[in-house]
């Protein structure tokens, strides 16, 4: 844990307002929210801290506000909790899922770091849960693959086959999806045009024949998420005989 986030626990701990303290320090409006802070207060928010705060709706805790800091910290909070092995897991798990669809986007970009939490303690577990989502709404999807291509939590061979089943069927989802894709289909797609690469670089052996077949189909979406992966120098360099054949072949 870095000298940063211990600091800012510190501070935290020590505030008389927490709330208040998070709102001071969260750098919103802005370009670049304070992670570290949001880091530390996942690491220490109470628990009933964190299920207000997390709960926090677009018209109590405005997108473009630093009040859209604090559902984004108790988010955190919560997948510390499920870390932690928290007795009520299926509703903590169903906080982040429709948080997975919130309309502000630092929100949903914290339903990630919070199931990257769970994961750093229990990836089995946070597999299982996030695996449905795949297969359910694009914002759903789009959270559960952003949470397991961490290249942290793919160390071995048992959670790259998890994240290449994720990438597999949210894939899928994407081209199920009805023209014109609009938001959900653009973050869906976002997420799978790096997600593949980090998948492939983990274990190319894994990873590969499953992303292999999705450069041959034609579509705009598929074809875009393909020619993002082949991008990433993570891909090159763990397979670049790959990448090679691939490049060629989609042109």
């Amino acid at each position: 844990m870095g000298a940063r986030r211990l600091a800012e626990r510190d501070a935290l701990l020590a505030a008389p307002d927490r709330r208040a303290y998070l709102l001071d320090h969260s750098r919103l409006p802005g370009p670049r929210a304070n992670l570290e802070l949001l880091d530390a207060a996942g690491d220490v928010l109470p628990r009933d801290e964190a299920l207000v705060l997390s709960s926090l709706s677009p018209a109590e805790a405005p997108a473009g506000t630093a009040l859209e800091y604090l559902p984004g910290c108790g988010l955190a909070a919560v997948g510390r909790l499920l870390a932690e092995g928290a007795s009520d897991t299926p509703r903590l798990v169903a906080r982040l899922r429709a948080a997975a669809g919130d309309e502000r986007w630092r929100v949903r970009e914290a339903v990630a770091i919070a199931l990257q939490r769970w994961g750093d303690a229990d990836l089995p577990a946070m597999v299982a849960a996030i695996e449905p989502w795949a297969v359910g709404t694009a914002f759903e999807a789009r959270a559960a693959v952003a949470a397991i291509c961490e290249p942290r939590l793919l160390s071995m061979p048992a959670s790259v086959r998890a994240a290449v089943r994720i990438l597999d069927a949210a894939t899928g989802l994407l081209v199920a999806l009805a023209a014109p894709r609009g938001e959900p289909g653009r973050v869906l797609g976002a997420a799978l045009g790096y997600g593949w690469s980090v998948a492939v670089a983990a274990d190319p052996a894994i990873a590969l024949p499953v992303f292999e077949p999705w450069t041959a189909v034609d579509d705009p979406g598929v074809r875009r998420v393909v020619r993002q992966n082949l991008g990433k120098a993570r891909f090159g360099k763990a397979s670049p005989d790959a990448l090679a054949r691939l490049a060629a072949a989609v042109g």
